[in-house]
C-alpha cells in the first residue's frame, strides 16, 4: 500500500491506520522513527526525531497496520460508571449507589463492600461519582503528603489533583534562593486516579513526590529518601505499569 501525505505534516497531526487514529509526535530525545502505544491516553504515537521526518514516521505507521491493530485492541475498554457497579477506592471495594443527598462514603460490615452513595441528577451519576472521587483523592493524598513531608522535616506543600495522563504526580520544590525565597512552599500535583489504586501504591506516589522536596532529581540519593519512607518502591512502580491503563480507562461514557 502506498502512503501519501501532504508535503508538510505538523507535530500533533493525526492519521488513520486500519481504522485506528495515530498521532504524530516530534521528540528531540528520539534517535530513530518508532511507534509507541500510550496506554494512559489510549492512543498510538508515531514518533520522529525531527519535524522533517514526520512523513517517514507516518509511512512507517502505515506499514505496521497489523501491529497497531493488535496493540490497540489490547487496550482496556473504557469503564462506565453506573449504580450497582463495584469499584475499588484505595484498595477497598465500594458499591456505587444513587440516592438523594450529598455524596457519602459508608464503611462496609464484614465481607460486605463499603458504599459510595451520591445524589443529584441520575443522568449525571457518573460525573458526580468522578467529582466525589476527586475530592476524596485530594483529601487522602493531602493527608499522606503531610505524613511524609513531616517525616522529612519539610514544610507542608500545596497539594492539588488533576487528570494528568503522562505522570502520576509532579513536584515543584520550594525556592531556595532569589526573590521570595523562604516564603514560597513546594507544590505537588497528583492524578486523582490514584484513589482507584491500592493504598500502598498511592502512598508510594505521595512519598515519591515528597522526596523531590529534598532531591529534585532521580539520583541514588533521591531513591534512598524514597526507601526511607516506604521501603522497596519497585512493587508499587510495577503495579502502576501493569494496571495504570485500567485506572485511566475508568469513567467512560460520562
Amino acid at each position: 500500500m502506498s502512503w501519501l501525505f501532504p508535503k508538510r505534516l505538523a507535530d500533533g497531526d493525526e492519521i488513520v491506520v486500519a481504522g485506528v487514529t495515530v498521532r504524530l509526535k516530534v521528540s528531540g530525545r528520539a534517535r530513530r522513527i518508532s511507534l509507541r502505544l500510550d496506554m494512559a491516553r489510549g492512543e498510538v504515537l508515531a514518533i520522529a526525531p525531527t519535524l522533517r521526518q514526520l512523513n517517514e514516521a507516518a509511512a512507517f505507521a502505515g506499514s505496521r497496520a497489523d501491529w497497531i491493530t493488535e496493540q490497540f485492541q489490547a487496550l482496556p475498554q473504557r469503564q462506565s460508571v453506573r449504580p450497582g457497579d463495584v469499584i475499588e477506592v484505595l484498595g477497598r471495594p465500594h458499591l456505587l449507589r444513587h440516592a438523594p443527598g450529598k455524596p457519602l462514603f459508608r464503611a462496609g460490615a464484614g465481607p460486605e463492600p463499603a458504599s459510595l452513595t451520591v445524589g443529584g441528577d441520575p443522568a449525571r451519576f457518573g460525573a458526580t461519582v468522578v467529582r466525589t472521587l476527586k475530592q476524596e483523592a485530594r483529601r487522602a493524598l493531602t493527608e499522606r503528603t503531610e505524613v511524609h513531608a513531616t517525616a522529612l522535616g519539610r514544610p507542608m506543600p500545596v497539594v492539588s489533583v488533576t487528570d494528568a495522563r503522562s505522570r502520576w504526580g509532579s513536584c515543584r520544590p520550594p525556592r531556595m534562593e532569589g526573590f521570595g525565597a523562604g516564603y514560597e512552599v513546594g507544590r505537588i500535583r497528583y492524578s486523582w486516579r490514584l484513589i482507584l489504586a491500592p493504598f500502598d501504591v498511592a502512598d508510594y506516589v505521595a512519598a515519591h513526590e515528597c522526596a523531590h522536596l529534598i532531591e529534585a532529581n532521580h539520583s541514588p540519593r533521591f531513591w534512598a529518601v524514597v526507601r526511607g519512607l516506604v521501603g522497596d518502591h519497585r512493587p508499587y512502580r510495577a503495579w502502576l505499569r501493569e494496571h495504570g491503563a485500567r485506572l485511566h480507562a475508568f469513567g467512560g461514557e460520562i
